[in-house]
């Protein structure tokens, strides 16, 4: 686990323009200094990412955020101080310490306060913002422990930081407050009903957006086996189907189908609380191509609470594949 002789030294590793990964409450991140852009450009080459893809600049707390953005409104103040430190990241104007190359060209920057204790220290230790996407090949799935970056990222990071497992497991909930109502861009952490409680209104999860966030890619969070998303009830039936073809099939069984017979070479059994669900997701998928399955089947929860994430990063998972 970290030290504080770890932190120390990841802190210096960002002030010369290394690369850190980082644990948080959602995922791990590939750690930069945020007002370095040669070292945020370094982000984009390590994980094959698309420079028009905006990062999240992290920051050590809430009394930090006039510090790298302007114009916060109202709302944002609100709900940074509901939800900071936590999974939850606001989208606002961008401030002059924000180089355009950690957003993507964009005049607005996504900010949170992560809420881990060795992600806090090293954000002290440092004394500026890190830049800090998910540290994995871009598309693929997240990591949730220190091992996955290590597996994914080998010698290409500087450094890792093992802070343990990650206690929310997916993504934060990103939140546009650049308009005149909040919207989510990017179903997260923290979930609707959480923020349309704080709010006193109903919180938009439009379809699309003209403001690029991380995550929008049409393929996403994806394992290398090929996901196939089905109704809950034909999820064993596909999977008898794709196994007599030929495939090596995985299945994430739904609690519905906890005691139904499923053929296929490798099964997990999802938990019926979905916030066990977020926390293991990304490992459950990774685990199904360890052992070495082609093809996933799974099926979408209820899109209520976390269920709405979950179901965010299944779609994703299961989008078009590139091209070569």
């Amino acid at each position: 686990m970290t030290s504080t002789s770890d932190i120390e030294k990841a802190a210096g590793l960002l002030r010369a323009g290394g690369l850190v990964a980082l644990p948080t409450e959602t995922v791990y991140g590939l750690g930069a200094n945020a007002e370095d852009p040669a070292a945020v450009s370094r982000i984009f080459q390590v994980k094959g990412r698309p420079p028009s893809h905006p990062l999240i600049v992290h920051i050590g707390g809430a009394q930090h955020l006039d510090d790298w953005v302007r114009d916060v409104p109202a709302t944002a103040r609100l709900l940074a101080e509901h939800f900071w430190p936590g999974p939850l990241t606001l989208v606002l104007r961008r401030g002059r310490r924000v180089p355009l190359e950690a957003t993507g060209g964009l005049e607005t920057v996504a900010v949170r306060v992560p809420d881990h204790p060795v992600a806090l220290a090293l954000l002290s230790a440092f004394g500026g913002g890190v830049t800090a996407p998910s540290a994995n090949r871009f598309g693929s799935v997240s990591p949730t422990t220190a091992d996955h970056v290590r597996a994914e990222l080998g010698d290409a990071v500087d450094f890792v930081l093992d802070g343990g497992p990650c206690g929310v497991g997916v993504e934060s909930t990103i939140v546009d407050v650049t308009g005149e109502t909040p919207a989510i861009l990017r179903p997260g952490g923290v979930t609707r009903e959480d923020l349309e409680a704080v709010l006193g209104h109903p919180v938009e999860v439009p379809s699309t957006s003209h403001v690029r966030v991380p995550g929008q890619h049409p393929s996403h969070y994806a394992p290398s086996a090929r996901v196939v998303l089905v109704e809950p009830e034909k999820v064993a039936v596909e999977a008898r189907l794709a196994q007599e073809q030929g495939h090596r099939v995985g299945v994430l069984l739904p609690p519905s189908l906890a005691d139904t017979p499923v053929k296929a070479h490798a099964v997990v059994d999802v938990p019926a609380s979905l916030a066990d669900y977020a926390r293991e997701l990304y490992g459950f998928l990774r685990e199904l191509d360890r052992q070495g399955c082609d093809l996933i089947v799974a099926s979408l929860p209820a899109e209520e609470g976390l269920g709405l994430a979950i179901a965010n990063r299944l779609r994703r998972a299961a989008g078009p594949r590139p091209t070569a």
